[in-house]
């Protein structure tokens, strides 16, 4: 029995410091939000889960109203923190760190979340999902980091490199056969 997960990775939001959790889509990303709402139109969708974060949210939003279907939030979908909040450091230092994290699944920042931790929060949900939705079609509002997570506890080959190949928004189509990973197919033009 088939079951296609729809990863949805959030639209352009402005980043500001302090406000990972509440900051929202800019008007280009509400705009690219209704786009994904227009490429997945004539999916049949059975449910759609999200991110905590508002910004995740805001991207399903208009698809959820289109299916009308309420947004489950999980807290555990959130995006991962490779370092903690204290720990000040630079986009390259980031970048670094996100790829080692990928070679080395315990490695993390000061205060931050290793891929292993964020695979072990966020996993169980999934799975949960594919059994809950089982044979059906599911979207999940979320963030660049923590969708390559998922998808490299799937398959390995999702890492740094895809991560940093990823748009936002962006549409990835897994297609699962019994809990297990067929393949996974970019959808976003």
């Amino acid at each position: 029995m088939k079951t296609t997960i729809f990863m949805i990775r959030h639209a352009e939001s402005p980043f500001v410091f302090g406000e990972e959790r509440s900051r929202g889509l800019s008007e280009s990303g509400f705009q690219a939000a209704m786009k994904v709402a227009d490429m997945l139109d004539s999916v049949d969708i059975h449910g759609i889960v999200s991110s905590t974060y508002e910004r995740a949210k805001q991207t399903v939003q208009f698809l959820a109203e289109r299916k009308n279907l309420p947004i489950i939030e999980y807290e555990e979908l959130r995006e991962r923190p490779i370092k903690g909040l204290d720990y000040k450091s630079s986009w390259e230092e980031l970048l670094k760190a996100i790829e080692k994290s990928f070679v080395d699944m315990d490695y993390a920042l000061d205060g931050g979340e290793s891929t292993r931790q964020a695979q072990q929060r966020a996993i169980p949900i999934v799975q949960e999902l594919l059994e809950e939705y089982k044979g059906k079609n599911i979207a999940i509002g979320t963030h660049g980091n923590i969708m390559t997570i998922i998808m490299n506890f799937f398959d390995n080959k999702y890492g740094y490199d895809f991560w940093n190949s990823t748009s936002k928004p962006d549409i990835y189509r897994m297609t699962f056969v019994e809990g297990q990973l067929q393949k996974i197919d970019r959808l976003w033009k």
